[in-house]
């Protein structure tokens, strides 16, 4: 793992045309190999971050990159080296697992991939043989995430934004999802997560961020929270707890 953040958010601020103030100077990065979990309230700020590093949506101030490459001023060489998965995974649903996964892999310019290379991915996620000819529209929230996470691994970006992936899952869903996000980041992929899942975000990510009111009032490494409470710490954030860190439990 580089010091280097691939993925890296400076004085970001959104703005929004009813005055609304979406994101306030937002600053952080991920490197390599290291899953950033950002945690947060709905209208915290964390779709809004996302967006901004898919150019979805212009910042106000300051910018995003991804490997370098700021994502308003050269969007579509910046969206060349990302993957995303959204909350509700947008596939065909007149198309089958394998159908999907070829249309979206020539989408993204990758045109050596085999059947096979398609089936080994499909198992990789945790489809079994028996759906990958199924149409998708009769798949669970579940086996969508896993098509999504899928194309992800096929684009073979370095870096993955993730918006709520875990969502509406099941425990087994869940916790299948949280192994595959390991691989990848074994794998050296930079992984940028928004969810409100603290279990999930404690038991995954390396690094934990809470987002309230479009700032980011808090960053640690989640090895430091280990021995913390982090859902009470969460609702202490929220309640307007702004302070320091506490050194000890």
């Amino acid at each position: 793992m580089t010091d280097s953040p691939y993925l890296e958010a400076v004085a970001l601020s959104k703005r929004y045309e009813d005055g609304v103030l979406a994101l306030d100077r937002v600053s952080f990065g991920v490197r390599p190999g290291q899953i950033y979990a950002m945690l947060g309230a709905n209208g915290a700020g964390k779709t809004t971050t996302i967006n901004i590093f898919l150019n979805l949506i212009d910042p106000s101030e300051g910018e995003a990159r991804i490997g370098g490459i700021v994502t308003h001023r050269e969007p579509l060489e910046a969206k060349a080296h990302v993957a995303y998965v959204s909350e509700n995974v947008m596939l065909y649903g007149n198309f089958t697992a394998m159908q999907n996964l070829e249309f979206f892999a020539r989408l993204s310019g990758k045109h050596h991939y085999s059947r096979d290379d398609y089936h080994d991915i499909l198992r990789r996620v945790g489809l079994s043989d028996d759906v990958h000819y199924k149409k998708v529209r009769g798949f669970s929230k579940g086996m969508r995430q896993k098509c999504g996470i899928a194309i992800a691994i096929l684009k073979d970006a370095p870096a993955i934004l993730l918006d709520e992936p875990t969502s509406g899952l099941d425990p087994k869903a869940g916790w299948e999802f949280c192994r595959l996000l390991e691989s990848l980041r074994q794998e050296g992929k930079a992984i940028l997560m928004s969810t409100h899942d603290i279990f999930r975000a404690k038991e995954i990510a390396d690094t934990i961020a809470i987002m309230k009111e479009g700032r980011l009032v808090m960053e640690q490494p989640a090895g430091e929270l280990a021995h913390l409470d982090l859902e009470k710490l969460y609702m202490e954030y929220m309640a307007g707890h702004n302070g320091p860190m506490p050194a000890e439990a």
